[in-house]
Parts: C-alpha cells; sequence; structure tokens
C-alpha cells in the first residue's frame, strides 16, 4: 500500500467513513436532495391524516424509501409506517440528537432523480380549520356575539 492509502485507512478507522454532504443529509434524513421525491414538515406528519400525495408517490415509486423523523412521536409516525408496510416500500426511522431538521418525512429514491419541486403544500390553513370545525353551544354563542348580532 502506498503511503497516503494507509493514512485514509487509519484516519477511516479513527473517525469513520467520510460523508459526502453532511449538512444536506442531516436536512434530508440521511439522504441526499437529489434523491427526494418529496417531503412533508413535522407539523404536516403531525395531522390527523394522511397526505394523498405520498400515498400516490409510493405508487409511482415502488423501490422509493421512506425517511422518518425519529424525533416525532409514534402516534404521528405509525400511520406513514403503516402505509409504507401497505405498500412493500422499505421505511427508516431516523434518529439524529445533534440536529433535528424540521423535516418530518422524506421519500426518496434510491438514485439520482433530481425533482425539482420535492415541498408539498399544507392541506388547509389554520384559520380554514377553525371556521368549518363544528362548535358547541358555547362557541356558536360567542362567535355570534363576536360578529355584532346580539
Amino acid at each position: 500500500m502506498v503511503k497516503n492509502e494507509v493514512d485514509e485507512y487509519l484516519q477511516q478507522g479513527i473517525y469513520g467513513i467520510k460523508e459526502i454532504k453532511p449538512e444536506e443529509r442531516k436536512k434530508y434524513l440521511g439522504t441526499l436532495r437529489e434523491r427526494v421525491i418529496a417531503v412533508l414538515y413535522q407539523s404536516q406528519v403531525s395531522e390527523k391524516e394522511v397526505y394523498p400525495e405520498i400515498a400516490q408517490f409510493i405508487q409511482k415509486h415502488p423501490k422509493a424509501c421512506l425517511f422518518l423523523n425519529g424525533n416525532m412521536t409514534d402516534i404521528h409516525l405509525s400511520k406513514y409506517i403503516d402505509l409504507a408496510v401497505l405498500h412493500n416500500i422499505r421505511y427508516k426511522i431516523v434518529f439524529n440528537k445533534d440536529y433535528n431538521t424540521d423535516l418530518g418525512l422524506v421519500l426518496a429514491e434510491e438514485e439520482a432523480i433530481n425533482q425539482e419541486n420535492i415541498y408539498i403544500e399544507k392541506k388547509y390553513n389554520v384559520k380554514e380549520v377553525d371556521n368549518n370545525e363544528k362548535k358547541g353551544f358555547l362557541g356558536s354563542l360567542f362567535g355570534f356575539m363576536k360578529k355584532g348580532r346580539l
């Protein structure tokens, strides 16, 4: 072996294998941006329903892997784990104590696909939810009072 190869081998033994684009991998839950099909923020993953766009992308990309943020609770991740199991795709729960990305879910291919738009927009705004929710008697009364009808 050449001296440089020996030094590199020793460095890898001491510090581990050099990682390409470590900051990008932290953000995208262990994968590279060029492989990403779609992402959801933690707040989106925490919503009650599964995003249908994720289910559609999983059907279109049967060899994809679903990366889930391990810093989130199992209650929020379980619906996406069930979706991955249902469609027989791989999934990984990624824990990173040193860095908590704002992403909660990343769907990615094994190879680069360079998809331009990977961010799925929220289903609805908080204001729309408040207006559409059924309110109890007191909620209706206070809403009625706010509008100046009483």
